[in-house]
């Protein structure tokens, strides 16, 4: 299959939200992507953008994206996170989210990050094992927490500040 990997553009919006839809509907959880093309183009191509996106694409398709932004760690400095890399079913198992995964390491080592990390779901076997493979070290006695839009609230209703 022939495809290249670019630094994604606006015009990429909707085929990035259709790879999240197609993710989100593999990881099932189909019903919780709550952000919007509109969100994407805000956040990603506006003036200070809050994420950067690279793209897989053959003339006719965009078939995979990495998508990553900065976060800061009190041990390591600054650091890059890779949010999701997504590859559409119809071209795994054919490097594709390989490349767009050196294309990630390519860009963190270029911006002289400390470390770039990501999750990884405990039961997709095939991720964990590529990411063993290449030598990442997937750390399997952390959780991974967070609260969501209606936790942060009820929590804040309940707290006592």
């Amino acid at each position: 299959m022939n495809y290249t990997i670019r630094k994604a553009v606006e015009a990429d919006v909707a085929n990035i939200f259709g790879l999240i839809e197609e993710l989100a509907i593999f990881e099932k959880e189909a019903d919780a992507v709550i952000i919007t093309p509109e969100d994407l183009r805000k956040d990603g191509f506006g003036a200070s953008p809050k994420f950067h996106c690279f793209v897989a694409e053959t003339p006719e398709d965009v078939l995979g994206i990495a998508l990553v932004y900065m976060r800061y760690s009190t041990w390591k400095g600054e650091v890059l996170h890779l949010e999701d890399l997504i590859v559409s079913e119809k071209a795994r198992g054919k490097g594709i989210g390989g490349k767009l995964l050196t294309e990630v390491i390519k860009f963190g080592n270029s911006l002289g990050v400390k470390r770039i990390g990501w999750e990884v779901l405990d039961w997709n076997t095939p991720a964990i094992e590529f990411y063993e493979h290449i030598g990442a070290d997937v750390k399997r006695d952390w959780h991974v927490v967070q609260l969501d839009e209606e936790g942060i609230e009820r929590y804040l209703a309940n707290k006592e500040l």
